[in-house]
């Protein structure tokens, strides 16, 4: 083994100091050249062996010098590659946002205005469009096959999505097919001559389709490299409640995986469809509800961990109320994710009123911002907030609602009877708003957008009363009903803390009014306290309420007296 070792270049472990005999012995397999040529390299080993080791320190210093550059620029590029490679923000624009071609420039500049970014965009249908789809839709059912090509709100849709696409000068043959469908489906539904929930879903669909084409189509021809999503076909999961879909838990993980996977391979800015999914059991199309693209936006950010969310709108954010009400509401900098979905979901138009949920549960910022003004700060909400000198945040008006009261002396210790009028409501498929009890009786209100949420249909008003019908007439079995329409519910978001003092101010402003409270319900978020009063006061109502609590700068001083008192002062709360 030892002379196989020398051969091969090891050194050889025998001792030069054995007799001459016993060392070629070990030798003998070795050719004569061979080992003459190891004999006679001794005397230079011997030689340089003392140049060897400072020679070999030499070298390895050389040797890790070029290691640790090429650590440093792998490192450098990797962290170039990550910063190429990861998709940033979310980025959800409504439907003003690209109502027309001077629009669309607007808001391509706008992404482009931030180069740090690789944001996902999500985008509503262009302008009025769903709402034109829906009528085109009802009209279709008794218009006749022969003169469903000739619907009105059709040629409008025609019309606006050629005029932009040629405004852009984006190859028409990016929407004409869809064009070609649309009109072949209001074919189809007036043969028919019914639209059901499922083919509604799929009309409206076109909206989302031919948006987010006709944009990402522009943003190549200027030289930002996007590429289009149809949300249904990229992972988003919902359940089959046509017009009203929830986005299942499976939608996460397939929505990240398309997207990182696309990027990855192919960094491009998504451009996607806001509002749609599909059904995990049929596969048809679905929709989210009205304003579901925030919801759309929300779900991708969650998906990616994305480090901001935003909305950008027609607004300078959330506001202090309506500005169509009271021309002087104010943005509000800062909410809270629970503040945020009792706006959302008492009739505040800035935000989808289930889109909070993914945000919250991935603790993922949101920025509400205007596209028409951005560099408005907008409103940022996150999970916490200060609370110290915040008393109320919004004031929220929810019109056109219906309310009852169930009055029954069996409802008195009886177990089950609120089991049995709520088991009413599930069957006739109605949501209820806000629900008030004693002894005795419920009142509660019930949910417009469940009744009236054809309100683009034809004699929709009749519908609406034939379902009220449908629940006085259950409810009459069990208690004694009044129903009591044209109400609206003004909801007023604020800190918790302060709750008596919202509602002292409040009934205040109201009895200066001359308006009467007919209910009042303070929610379990405790963020939000309703007042049910008539439709005919209620604009009234909020324009006074809005002047005591963020104009009259009485608030500013009861907040002093109640920080005086918890250093030992007395505190005042007379208003």
């Amino acid at each position: 083994m030892a002379a196989s070792l020398h051969f091969h270049g090891v050194r050889n472990p025998c001792s030069f100091g054995a007799s001459r005999s016993s060392h070629f012995s070990r030798m003998a397999s070795l050719s004569f050249s061979a080992w003459r040529g190891r004999f006679l390299s001794t005397p230079m080993e011997n030689a340089s062996r003392n140049r060897a080791p400072r020679v070999e320190a030499e070298k390895k210093n050389r040797i890790e010098a070029v290691i640790r550059k090429d650590e440093e620029e792998e490192e450098e590029e990797e962290s170039d590659s990550e910063k190429r490679e990861e998709l940033t923000c979310v980025m959800k624009f409504g439907g003003s946002s690209v109502a027309s071609a001077h629009r669309i420039r607007e808001i391509a500049d706008l992404i482009r205005s931030f180069p740090e970014e690789n944001p996902v965009i999500v985008l509503s249908a262009m302008g009025k469009t769903t709402n034109n789809l829906l009528l085109a839709g009802e009209m279709a059912v008794s218009c006749g096959v022969s003169n469903a090509s000739e619907i009105e709100e059709l040629s409008f849709i025609k019309e606006l999505h050629l005029r932009t696409v040629d405004e852009l000068e984006v190859d028409r043959s990016v929407i004409s097919a869809h064009l070609e469908e649309l009109e072949q489906l209001l074919k189809g539904i007036a043969m028919m001559k019914e639209l059901t929930p499922r083919t509604r879903d799929y009309l409206v669909s076109f909206g989302e389709c031919m948006s987010t084409r006709i944009f990402a189509a522009y943003l190549n021809n200027i030289g930002v490299k996007a590429r289009q999503y149809d949300a249904f076909d990229m992972g988003f999961i919902t359940t089959d409640e046509f017009t009203n879909a929830d986005i299942l838990e499976a939608t996460y993980p397939a929505v990240a995986k398309r997207l990182h996977g696309d990027w990855f391979t192919d960094p491009a800015i998504p451009v996607v469809t806001g509002f749609l999914g599909k059904g995990w059991k049929s596969c048809a199309i679905t929709t989210l509800g009205r304003g579901g693209s925030d919801l759309t936006a929300t779900t991708i950010g969650k998906a990616l961990g994305s480090r901001e969310i935003q909305v950008w709108k027609d607004v300078d954010g959330v506001l202090t109320c309506d500005p169509s009400i009271y021309p002087r509401a104010k943005p509000v900098p800062n909410l809270s994710f629970d503040e945020a979905a009792e706006l959302a979901y008492f009739g505040a138009q800035v935000l989808h009123p289930l889109s909070m949920r993914p945000a919250r549960e991935g603790d993922i910022p949101v920025r509400v911002k205007n596209s028409y003004n951005p560099k408005a700060p907008g409103t940022l909400i996150t999970r916490t907030r200060d609370m110290a000198e915040a008393v109320l945040t919004s004031i929220v008006l929810k019109r056109n609602v219906t309310m009852l009261d169930i009055v029954s002396t069996r409802m008195l210790g009886q177990v089950g009877f609120l089991a049995m009028v709520f088991s009413i409501f599930e069957d006739l498929g109605i949501s209820v708003d806000v629900v008030a009890t004693s002894e005795v009786s419920i009142s509660l209100t019930l949910d417009p957008s469940k009744l009236w949420s054809r309100e683009l249909i034809q004699q929709a008003s009749m519908k609406s009363y034939r379902e009220l019908d449908n629940v006085e007439e259950e409810l009459k079995k069990i208690a004694v009903v009044k129903l009591l329409q044209h109400r609206s519910i003004i909801s007023l978001i604020g800190n918790v803390q302060r709750s008596s003092l919202i509602l002292e101010k409040a009934f205040h402003v109201l009895r200066t009014n001359d308006v009467n409270v007919q209910m009042i319900s303070q929610g379990a978020s405790k963020v939000n306290i309703s007042l049910i009063v008539n439709d005919s006061e209620a604009e009234r109502c909020v324009k006074a309420l809005h002047q005591a609590f963020f104009e009259s700068g009485d608030l500013s001083n009861l907040i002093i007296h109640e920080c005086g008192s918890e250093n030992g002062s007395a505190s005042s709360w007379r208003l």
